[in-house]
């Protein structure tokens, strides 16, 4: 090319295309076939058992698992059993392979749920209690298996139900007159120490999603975490520090993830104390967020004409659900009350 070939084309470079160009295309993921409840089932290589079960309409029971968090397998609430396994897998992030035969209502699996489901509720309040949000949804699992929790006997409380951050380890509540008929529990006070959350940590069952949620899945805050052994075992910040003290900065991802409310908004909190709490009246909106250029979605959550409180959809192609504090607790500034008002409604959910 000579040198005034180079000029021209600095000087008049070529058109553009009349159209942007089009992306390479992506290789269709190998299909994998198995049997689920006796029938072929074909899904895309490397999707787990839960996923191979919901394309096929099989409703599997789940608590510490959510599509936005990489599972943990500690509830063993969607236990499966596979032929030639010894235990019985969870469903949540065990992968399919060719050939796999899975039963996910065998009797063995029936007693497997149902026994998880009365050790959660014979020491846990599971009242609100559901897959994604509080919604009451686990009672409907409860009846399908036949759970009774209360065959393990009432509920052990001493006279004074203290923090459990406070208790000596291994040094459970006075059970009650006959040890033999008492069920220990993770019964302690609510946690109220800011103006955003509370966490009532005597429905928390340990699913681990919070911690998830603050570490590596989304926020990398590392404000909570499990502390102690066996029965102690609790969430907790480092050294029991007050969360507005700690390294919390409020997100609320940890509220958005819960599946059993030990963690809710504090304005939800004391609506249900004061017994104003109507979830079946509430509207549902979505917008995004006013704060930034982030574009994140919210759902507002409308009760009166107030919001109450505000989540993010978990398809949600931005955040998949998780929020800043801003966009989650920064609505006040729409429906601003009168001082003494906002003091009322709190003395009403103390």
């Amino acid at each position: 090319m000579t040198a005034p070939d180079v000029e021209r084309i600095l000087r008049e470079p070529p058109a553009r295309p009349s159209r942007a160009p089009t992306p390479p295309p992506v290789p269709a993921a190998a299909s994998i076939e198995l049997r689920i409840d006796g029938a072929t089932v074909t899904v895309p290589a490397g999707s787990t058992i839960l996923e191979a079960a919901g394309s096929v309409g099989i409703d599997t029971p789940t608590l510490c698992y959510l599509e936005n968090l990489t599972p943990v397998n500690v509830c063993r609430l969607c236990v499966v059993e596979v032929a030639g396994s010894r235990a019985l897998v969870p469903a949540c992030s065990r992968t399919v392979e060719a050939g796999m035969e899975v039963q996910t209502d065998s009797e063995r699996v029936r007693h497997s749920r149902r026994l998880v489901l009365e050790l959660l509720g014979s020491s846990v309040d599971l009242s609100l209690a559901g897959p994604a949000e509080p919604d009451g949804d686990l009672e409907r699992h409860s009846r399908r298996y036949g759970a009774d929790p209360a065959r393990f006997g009432p509920a052990a409380r001493g006279p004074a139900v203290e923090p459990r951050d406070e208790r000596r380890p291994g040094h459970h509540e006075p059970p009650l007159a006959d040890p033999a008929s008492a069920a220990e529990t993770v019964a302690q006070p609510v946690k109220v120490d800011n103006d955003l959350y509370v966490r009532d940590y005597a429905r928390c069952i340990l699913c681990y999603k919070c911690v998830e949620a603050c570490g590596e899945d989304a926020q990398n805050t590392f404000a909570i975490s499990v502390v102690g052994r066996g029965f102690d075992a609790r969430i907790s910040t480092e050294f029991d520090t007050p969360l507005p003290e700690s390294a919390c900065v409020f997100c609320g991802n940890c509220i958005g993830v819960c599946p059993t409310g030990a963690l809710m908004f504090r304005s939800e909190h004391e609506m249900r104390a004061a017994g104003t709490w109507r979830a079946e009246e509430q509207q549902t909106t979505d917008t995004i967020c006013p704060y930034c250029g982030v574009g994140c979605t919210l759902t507002l959550h409308t009760q009166d004409d107030e919001i109450v409180k505000v989540t993010s959809p978990i398809e949600a192609p931005i955040t998949h659900g998780h929020l800043c504090v801003k966009g989650r607790f920064g609505f006040e500034f729409v429906q601003v009350r009168p001082r003494g008002e906002r003091e009322d409604v709190r003395e009403a959910g103390r």
